[in-house]
């Protein structure tokens, strides 16, 4: 027989405080819950969760029900538009669009039923549809429960791994722009369309095209054996490790299809309970002598009620539900196999619900669940029945303009901030930043891509390489790109000075510090004569320069001043050499001066601006074992840097030094590595440094002090390598139990991450990329020395990629 859903729809009201109102007189109060990540939780984080559900629920009144409501639905990843994007980032909004995943949303309904009714499958509001006036329960109740809802609503945040924000009006019905949580679990409505669809309950549950089915968890019989607040994920552990879930999550994000999971708690009287369970003892008792299934379940109504009253158990009334819906029989089967599955993981027997599958849907209407029928129930406690709650969700993603991004472990895109959500909110104290692979592991594509998207937010970066790994990133960005080649030899020219920036103290030390490294051994002495005089030098230099325009700033001008006016200067005031030996000073710095060895070093002639440019890449590799050319460099990268980060205020500035040991170990180097970590946050800077060698971590005190103390953020690839000597590099990174677990479950061979904030903060993430990002960062010979051939060929790195990604393919159609 047809009728109109509004004639046996439930629900009658949403009051003036937002509760949801039912045609029985129950009163609703619900929630959209933020839950913690899947995948980050340890052993003893989940068992907190469970205490703090176990807690919440012991101080709800009597004939109050609990419904957790679990949406899992598939959906396809949408890119968030971005104003002017680049070659990249159009790429990957590309190959990330329309992606699959499973979203997740979570849902608390806590309802007070207006008397302790016995509801059975029979006299569900379903099918004998009753009319209680809602003012039988007296607004002094209502507003005693809505002040319990706020306490449990309390004691859950407490524990810091949920929020919880109350439903209204606005979510619970629908209107002219979206549609209600009401309409979308009446019409199983998962794209936000307004459609009005059929409701059938003949032979199965159909609503429009969609056939719907329960999988119910109602009978002790289909219960596991033992239940936990935790379960060991195989996957991710290993021989040393137990990587932990929630119990319940086999049925939530690890079930890979549409499905509501849906949990119901109701706490009766426990007085009552307790007396019922007695008098049905005593009744088994009685009836023990005439079949041994009485004398078994004498014994176990007797162990349910020693364990209530010597542990001081709540008795609660449980059941828990699967509802799967698709569009044919053969997909619905598909469904009934993968939630078999799951249920069998926790060792639970799935029950497919048939007569009583209408009554059920009808309970889990929101507002609705004091009709959830009894005899759909089993006895348990509230330590077990919470168990089976649902407690972790989907990795957060912050916005594109402050993330980088990543991917989940399922696949989806997210934006990751690592450095100023974290520092806000206490997380951690710096953006030092390490980061630790093996060869081959993947390191230097995950920094090139973190790279390219701090610079896309507009920060400033100065690289110092050993390999090459950023010049094909460095490139497409237009940045400078300095390195030593015979024909081409790596220049500087720390003389010059951008328009509109004067020479300044800082400045001028820093020039007097590379004069003094070129003209000095470190155990020379320097006295203050020799400070003066080249103060003086560099003053009058400068004066020069601004007097006459003609003459070009580098090393050779700043030489030909010293031998003509300076000397001039110097005796004129009668400078003694003993206080400042001018002539030792030009002999010692003639081979940098025009035809002398190093002439090339401090005079270059083009790419000047390097305060202004926001990428620049120095390439140390020919040069590492070179004792003039490598300090040198180091003293100069060491001077651009400083001056970056004092010169622009309010830019973000990244140092990033990539398997440079050579040049960290130097003294000079290693004071300023110190430095940097210490002092660059003050000044919205990033340090980030890289390596491949444990040794490295371990036996160096300049990184041990230096780096390691300083960087909150820890970024390792795969460490099986390191499985039967982890205790070393968990040592020497000051890692928790917990950090090793989720450590150890990284896969190399699915590009996945470790990420670590401030000790407390720890995941596994993809470095998933575009085919054009891989192009524009790989590390592998071969296919960079392609990449920079097509770019010259086609005269643009953006082509160049563009090709190389169009053989690639041809490659895979092979």
């Amino acid at each position: 027989m047809e009728k109109w859903l509004q004639e046996l729809f439930p629900i009658y009201d949403i009051n003036e405080e937002g509760c949801i109102v039912n045609k029985s007189g129950d009163v609703t109060v619900g929630f959209k819950l933020e839950l913690p990540e899947i995948f980050t939780l340890s052993d003893g984080e989940l068992e907190t969760i469970h205490q703090y559900w176990i807690k919440a629920i012991k101080m709800l009144p009597k004939n109050t029900v609990i419904h957790k409501q679990d949406w899992f639905v598939e959906d396809q990843y949408q890119t968030e538009r971005q104003e002017n994007p680049t070659f990249l980032q159009n790429a990957a909004d590309d190959y990330f669009k329309n992606r699959p995943y499973l979203s997740h949303t979570s849902y608390l309904f806590m309802t007070k039923c207006v008397s302790d009714r016995a509801i059975s499958s029979i006299t569900s509001n379903l099918i004998r549809p009753n009319f209680i006036p809602p003012h039988l329960l007296e607004k002094k109740e209502i507003d005693n429960f809505i002040e319990v809802c706020g306490q449990f609503k309390k004691i859950m945040q407490d524990c810091g791994y949920f929020k919880f924000h109350q439903l209204g009006t606005e979510e619970l019905l629908s209107n002219d722009k979206k549609i209600g949580l009401f309409e979308r679990y009446m019409f199983l409505n998962t794209d936000a369309q307004k459609l009005i669809q059929d409701i059938e309950f003949k032979d199965e549950i159909r609503i429009g095209n969609k056939q719907c089915q329960f999988y119910t968890l109602a009978d002790a019989e289909d219960l596991p054996a033992l239940c936990g607040s935790r379960i060991t994920f195989d996957k991710y552990s290993t021989d040393h490790t137990k990587f932990p879930i929630g119990f319940a999550s086999n049925l939530g994000l690890l079930l890979p299809c549409n499905h509501v999971y849906n949990q119901f708690i109701k706490i009766e009287d426990p007085q009552l309970t307790l007396k019922r369970f007695e008098t049905k003892r005593v009744r088994m008792q009685s009836l023990s002598a005439y079949s041994r299934s009485n004398t078994i379940n004498r014994d176990a109504i007797n162990q349910f009620l020693n364990e209530a009253i010597g542990q001081q158990r709540l008795p609660v009334k449980a059941h828990f539900n699967i509802m799967v819906w698709a569009d044919n029989n053969e997909e619905l089967k598909k469904r009934k196999s993968m939630v078999a599955t799951a249920l069998a993981k926790i060792d639970a027997t799935a029950k497919e619900e048939v007569w009583g599958a209408a009554q059920i849907f009808w309970s889990c209407i929101p507002g609705n669940s004091g009709n959830l029928p009894l005899n759909d129930t089993f006895d348990t406690f509230a330590e077990q029945a919470s168990c089976f709650l649902v407690n972790e969700t989907n990795y957060q993603s912050e916005t594109v303009s402050t993330g980088i991004r990543f991917c989940d472990r399922f696949g989806r895109p997210v934006y990751l901030d690592l450095f100023d959500k974290p520092r806000k909110q206490g997380i951690s104290s710096n953006m030092g930043t390490l980061v630790l692979g093996t060869s081959g592991g993947g390191k230097s594509m995950t920094v090139n891509h973190m790279l390219r998207s701090l610079y896309d937010q507009g920060a400033h970066a100065v690289v110092i390489d050993i390999g090459g790994s950023y010049r094909g990133l460095c490139e497409l960005l237009g940045g400078y790109y300095l390195t030593y080649e015979e024909h081409d030899p790596i220049k500087f020219n720390p003389f010059y000075l951008p328009e509109g920036i004067a020479l300044d103290t800082e400045k001028k030390e820093s020039l007097k510090a590379l004069l003094v490294a070129l003209w000095k051994q470190e155990t020379d002495y320097y006295n203050r004569s020799e400070y003066v005089a080249l103060s003086n030098a560099l003053q009058g230099y400068y004066d020069l320069l601004q007097k006459d325009k003609s003459i070009f700033p580098c090393f050779d001008t700043f030489y030909e001043y010293l031998q003509t006016t300076y000397v001039e200067l110097l005796r004129s005031m009668n400078v003694k050499d003993k206080d400042f030996d001018i002539n030792n000073f030009l002999y010692v710095l003639r081979p940098y001066y025009k035809n002398g060895e190093f002439d090339y070093l401090l005079n270059a002639k083009d790419k000047l601006d390097i305060l202004h440019s926001r990428f620049v890449v120095v390439e140390l590799d020919n040069i590492k074992d070179h004792p003039i050319l490598f300090q040198v460099s180091t003293l100069l990268i060491s001077e651009l840097f400083i001056s970056k980060m004092r010169k622009l205020a309010g830019t973000r500035k990244i140092l990033c030094i990539d398997e440079a040991w050579k040049a960290i170990t130097k003294s000079s180097m290693a004071e300023f590595l110190k430095y940097a970590f210490k002092t660059i946050r003050k000044f919205n800077g990033i340090p980030i440094v890289v390596t491949q060698e444990l040794d490295d971590l371990i036996s160096s005190p300049i990184i041990k002090e230096a780096i390691i103390a300083n960087a909150d953020i820890k970024i390792c690839m795969d460490m099986r390598k390191f499985v039967n000597k982890f205790d070393k590099l968990q040592d020497a990174l000051g890692m928790s139990a917990k950090g090793k677990t989720i450590l150890l479950s990284v896969n190399k061979d699915n590009r996945e991450i470790y990420v670590e904030v401030g000790g407390q903060m720890m995941k596994v993430v993809k470095n998933e990329l575009s085919p054009e990002e891989y192009f524009a960062y790989t590390t592998e010979g071969k296919e960079r020395v392609k990449v920079l051939e097509y770019a010259k060929k086609y005269n643009s790195m953006e082509l160049g990629i563009q090709e190389m990604v169009k053989q690639s393919k041809r490659v895979e159609k092979k």
